[in-house]
């Protein structure tokens, strides 16, 4: 049964193949920050261009989020799911056996683009097929997998990379090949059905504006701290570097699942509010000093800080994105949400190693600090009497 306690098997394999996939989407972000330093030195790129190695998969995904549900509309959502996911099998297999730089990075922007059909593909089913309590464990744990996969990644790309750069990118291919073979079996098909339209109403809903501009800015400063922290500590190996920054995710993969008890008790717009200054602190505190040595005293309280933002801020800006959104329309507005989230890696990335080319690591966090700051100022403007209305 879905609807209960107990789930049937049947019940459980779906949402194993959905998670997985999650998973996979956010191992591709964090599996490039090992690999950076090894394929920048064989193709002999600056920061600067091996940058589009990230930014590629976040564009491919902020493209086709929007447009995604009138593809599922008009092809059918279990039949564009699987093929996505034999699209993005084949991408890792060219990406991971290619030695061009231009194809490297064509082939992350087909990923990424595969990434937007199969995540709100996914969340869309376990949201049609559980019901109750059952979808609030189910989505749990869908989210539960997309933090894990973030820190999966480092630690994969960090053992593989050091062997060499091309397994990071390979991998993905055969755990692809299974998820895709298992979903033949466990996918309900589901009737076509037009999308709701994407319309003023929903463009003008100031609980998802902030919520969308506060993610972007939440992740667009994090990747591009990342970036800049991957760049400044290119002497260690993949391994160490991967070990470095895993204070960056880990915690948001212990406290993802308490975070929707966090809501219950003190609602979306002050948690958003907590995580955007804790990010703006982590990010002004790197910027007073952007050397990442000694690690213990320079680089860890940053990246913990950082870090604590997204503990804070990740599951009630997901639920603020659609609180004040009709039922009818929160199909138009999730993909709206989710393309800002991505749209802030795309623009952070090649800004921030532009200034890291021309003008150093004090110049990028200029950026990366006056973004965050902006970014708290604007989720402040939630606590204003009115504004606060979601706890569940």
């Amino acid at each position: 049964m879905r609807d209960g306690v107990g789930w049937d098997r049947k019940a459980w394999a779906l949402l194993f193949v959905l998670s997985g996939n999650m998973l996979l989407d956010a191992l591709e972000v964090s599996a490039v920050l090992p690999a950076l330093t090894p394929l920048s030195v064989e193709f002999g790129v600056t920061p600067l261009d091996a940058q589009w190695v990230m930014s590629g998969f976040a564009l491919g995904f902020a493209v086709l989020l929007v447009p995604g549900p009138h593809l599922a509309a008009r092809l059918g959502r279990k039949r564009l799911y699987l093929g996505a996911m034999l699209l993005f099998a084949a991408a890792s297999l060219v990406a991971g056996l290619t030695d061009s730089f231009g194809v490297l990075v064509a082939t992350r922007v087909v990923k990424g683009c595969c990434a937007a059909l199969t995540a709100p593909a996914g969340l869309a089913i376990i949201v049609s097929v559980f019901d109750g309590p059952a979808r609030r464990r189910a989505v749990s744990v869908y989210s539960l997998f997309g933090a894990a996969g973030f820190t999966a990644g480092l630690l994969l790309s960090g053992v593989l990379s050091a062997a060499d750069w091309h397994w990071t990118f390979l991998l993905p291919a055969p755990a692809a090949l299974v998820l895709f073979a298992a979903g033949l079996r466990v996918i309900p098909p589901a009737p076509a059905a037009p999308p709701p339209p994407l319309d003023r109403a929903v463009l003008r809903d100031g609980s998802l504006l902030r919520a969308a501009f506060g993610a972007a800015v939440l992740n667009g400063t994090y990747i591009g701290l990342m970036l800049l922290v991957t760049t400044q500590l290119a002497h260690l190996t993949p391994w160490l570097l991967a070990l470095a920054l895993l204070p960056a995710s880990l915690p948001l993969v212990i406290a993802a699942p308490h975070g929707a008890r966090l809501v219950r008790r003190f609602g979306t717009a002050r948690l958003i509010a907590a995580g955007a200054l804790c990010s703006s602190a982590g990010n002004a505190l790197y910027l007073a000093r952007p050397d990442p040595e000694p690690y213990t005293t320079a680089l860890l309280p940053v990246l913990l800080l950082v870090e604590a933002g997204f503990v804070l801020a990740f599951v009630a800006l997901n639920l603020q994105a659609t609180a004040t959104v009709p039922a009818e329309r929160r199909g138009a507005a999730v993909p709206v949400y989710q393309t800002f989230v991505q749209l802030g890696s795309v623009v952070s990335l090649p800004l921030v190693a532009l200034l890291l080319a021309t003008g150093g690591p004090r110049a990028a966090m200029v950026l990366v600090t006056a973004a965050a700051v902006v970014g708290a100022a604007v989720a402040l403007t939630g606590l204003r009497p009115g504004t606060r209305k979601v706890r569940s």
